[in-house]
């Protein structure tokens, strides 16, 4: 006799849907948990607050918290993401900037016909370890 006979499909799916739904709601939690500590406007008490709240009640405390600051949360989340980009933007340029001058003139002396191919190389190259 076959296992899957004592185990129906409804009985398959419904798991699935209980499985998913635990995880969503981890996940949830857990972007709760990181908003919380990353605020720059909310005490430490009250950030102990809310996570004590979340802890003891997690549905109700989830729930009362999205209600409360999910505007909040976006708005925080696209700061990050900017702030972010401007660091990368700002390391990107620091570090492509210096090098990608030297070899732009060095790229004008070879048209220029003031150094030699194998002298374009050897600068690129070391305009290119460096940088």
């Amino acid at each position: 006799m076959p296992l899957a006979s004592d185990y129906p499909l409804g009985g398959v799916l419904w798991t699935l849907l209980v499985f998913f739904a635990w995880v969503f709601w981890i996940m949830i939690a857990i972007r709760i948990f990181a908003d919380i500590f990353r605020r720059h406007d909310m005490s430490g008490f009250g950030k102990v607050l809310w996570s004590i709240f979340v802890i003891i009640a997690p549905f109700l405390g989830v729930f009362v918290y999205l209600l409360i600051y999910h505007q909040g949360i976006a708005e925080r989340d696209m700061a990050s993401a900017q702030a972010t980009q401007q660091q990368m933007d700002s390391y990107v340029r620091s570090v492509a900037g210096g090098s990608a001058e030297e070899i732009a003139k060095a790229k004008g002396l070879l048209d220029s016909g003031a150094i030699t191919q194998a002298e374009f190389d050897q600068i690129k190259a070391k305009a290119l370890a460096s940088g």
